[in-house]
């Protein structure tokens, strides 16, 4: 199964997304921040990565541009799960990089089918 890295602030989405996550077998690695997560990124190299856009500090969108753009971990998929569900927010996920566009609350099977998609 995948090695996923869940980039989000808030305590209770990483929860909900690890418990779906590992549910369905995948291996979960977390950072609080986008910051964090880019560094953990680039350690740790994972299968795809899970991102929000709404943090303190580099947003989701900065993040994913910055794995998206950088040669070490351009490779990663990031699929961006978040609360801004605008179109715009959507269309400019996607020019940072961004292989699906999730709007929270999501559910398991919408996961789970996003990460297949992803990761053929």
């Amino acid at each position: 199964m995948a090695r996923v890295l869940i980039i989000d602030d808030s305590p209770t989405e990483t929860y909900k997304l690890t418990s779906m996550l590992e549910k369905n077998g995948h291996v979960v690695l977390t950072a609080d921040n986008g910051e964090a997560g880019i560094v953990m990124a680039q350690k740790e190299l994972p299968d795809v990565v899970l991102m929000d856009v709404v943090m303190p500090g580099l947003n989701g969108f900065q993040a994913t541009r910055q794995l998206t753009k950088t040669p070490e971990t351009a490779h990663i998929p990031v699929i961006i799960v978040t609360t801004k569900d605008q179109q715009t927010d959507r269309v400019w996920g996607m020019r940072q990089g961004a292989k699906a566009y999730l709007s929270k609350p999501i559910t398991q099977d919408v996961l789970m089918a996003a990460m297949a998609e992803v990761l053929r």
